[in-house]
């Protein structure tokens, strides 16, 4: 299952406080499907409020990138800029 670590602002409005997850996914968008499905209101939020690294590779728009089931998954604060 792949290690995901979210940031402690999101987890506590969503999760209660639960910042860390095990999930079995293959890819992104069903990691994100799965913690939408966990926690109501949650994937929506990630999407457009967070880019992902994976395995220590930051990717703005993940939602096909594949994990291994070893993975390890942050979700980060996008950085805006104009």
């Amino acid at each position: 299952m792949a290690h995901v670590v979210a940031p402690a602002d999101a987890a506590a409005q969503f999760t209660g406080g639960v910042a860390e997850f095990d999930i079995a996914a293959d890819t992104v968008r069903r990691l994100i499907a799965e913690l939408d499905r966990r926690y109501p209101g949650f994937g929506p939020y990630l999407d457009r409020r967070m880019a992902v690294a994976i395995d220590g590779e930051i990717h703005q728009d993940a939602w096909t990138s594949p994990l291994k089931p070893d993975s390890e998954v942050f979700f980060i604060p996008k950085i805006g800029g104009g």
